[in-house]
């Protein structure tokens, strides 16, 4: 079986690997979204492709697949939906740019028409193979991919973003057997913090913030984040002063139609209910006179509602960072001191701000847990830096398993 790795090898974002056995299988097929957009490396025939889940980095690129050719595409029915409404806005942020946009609409519309929709634990044939996605704990329809042969029964397992450790949501990852193990390596270097302290430990500086008439202004992706911490905000009593602005809306909206894939469904459909929607600018107003809670993206402030609100907040105001923050985006630059770019000039924020590791990715001991309770004879370790990748597989190769760290545009032949 040759491997072929197209993108998201020794970098997190485009994910996008190869399979090529009886047939051609690819894994993903994302983008880097950055100061400039990246695309994954170009395939030229699939027979089948497998979307982990919805975030832009493993499937802002899969409508480009549909350019010249009509794979079978699989994936969860919430990660169709969410992908449909994310790659939708990166489209217009393209055009918007004036950016060339390699995926259009038409190529949307075609991939929303051709997948085939995967329940968790129940196989679809393809050929000579099976597919069964599992649970990744990572958000709302995320996916393990297990594709196996039906000749002689060989698993292939592909991670996706997964997490062992349950979130509010999320009850957490599905570990399964595999002969070949693609896995995520984020986080190969650190663990997590406890999730319920750290919550606590938040909701506690948002208090004594909203207390002092200030405004507790949380940059949450649309797709994850902004659900976990409308979620929050109401097991914690603050979601009556809680405001959601920005595509955080849409996107919980279709979180909450798919409530079988998370856990928790009626606590968040009753922060959906309890919360107050940003529907208009007299409702970011009253957002802003404090006392309040906004929930808006994006979660990097690369853009959005929350780059108006930043610029408004009165003296009692903090920010609060739930997620990463990629380099040279605005969270970064917050984070390091540096000044925003909004609307082509400079933006110093004097609003102080925390920082939160509410990652949904595997932290170290999850990753060698995961591995442990999978058994393969071969561990392949992506989506991750080249220091996170190779540290994880020469620690798993210390334990006796035939571990990689490839790079992009690399070619593994493995015996399967």
């Amino acid at each position: 079986m040759k491997i072929k790795f197209l993108g998201g090898a020794g970098e997190v974002g485009r994910s996008a690997i190869l399979v090529e056995d009886k047939k051609s299988l690819l894994f993903d097929y994302g983008i880097k979204v950055e100061s400039k957009t990246e695309y994954p490396m170009h395939v030229e025939k699939v027979d089948a492709c497998f979307i982990s889940h919805a975030h832009l980095d493993h499937s802002g690129c899969a409508p480009v697949l549909y350019k010249d050719g009509f794979p079978e595409m699989f994936a969860t029915p919430p990660t169709m939906d969410l992908a449909e409404l994310l790659i939708e806005d990166s489209i217009k942020i393209h055009r918007k740019k004036h950016e060339h946009e390699k995926v259009n609409g038409s190529q949307l519309k075609t991939m929303m028409n051709r997948y085939t929709p995967c329940e968790y634990g129940r196989g679809r044939d393809f050929g000579d193979y099976s597919v069964t996605m599992y649970d990744a704990g990572h958000i709302c329809g995320s996916s393990i991919t297990v594709v196996e042969r039906h000749n002689d029964n060989r698993r292939i397992a592909y991670t996706g973003d997964f997490k062992l450790e349950p979130q509010l949501l999320e009850e957490g990852a599905d570990i399964v057997k595999s002969d070949v193990l693609i896995m995520e390596s984020t986080y190969a270097g650190k663990d997590h913090p406890e999730r319920i302290k750290l919550a606590e430990d938040m909701v506690n500086s948002i208090r004594e913030t909203v207390d002092n008439g200030g405004v507790a202004l949380l940059p949450v992706f649309a797709v994850g984040r902004s659900q976990e911490m409308l979620a929050l905000m109401c097991k914690y009593n603050l979601i009556d002063i809680t405001y959601i602005d920005g595509m955080a809306k849409a996107a919980t909206e279709i979180v909450e139609n798919y409530s079988g894939f998370i856990k928790n469904g009626r606590l968040l459909r009753e922060a959906i209910d309890r919360s107050l929607w940003i529907e208009n600018p007299k409702n970011r107003s009253a957002a802003l006179e404090g006392g309040s809670v906004i929930l808006t993206t994006s979660g990097m402030l690369n853009g959005g509602p929350v780059l108006e609100y930043i610029q408004k907040l009165n003296k009692h105001s903090k920010i609060f960072l739930t997620g990463y923050q990629v380099e040279n985006t605005g969270g970064d630059k917050l984070v390091r001191g540096l000044p925003l770019d909004i609307d082509g000039r400079k933006f110093r924020v004097k609003t102080p701000f925390e920082a939160y590791d509410f990652s949904a990715h595997a932290g170290k001991s999850d990753l060698h847990d995961y591995v442990k309770g999978s058994n393969p004879e071969t561990v392949i370790c992506v989506h991750g830096s080249p220091e996170n990748t190779e540290l994880l597989a020469e620690e798993l190769r210390l334990e006796g398993y035939n571990a990689f760290a490839p790079k992009v545009g690399d070619v593994l032949n493995v015996d399967f």
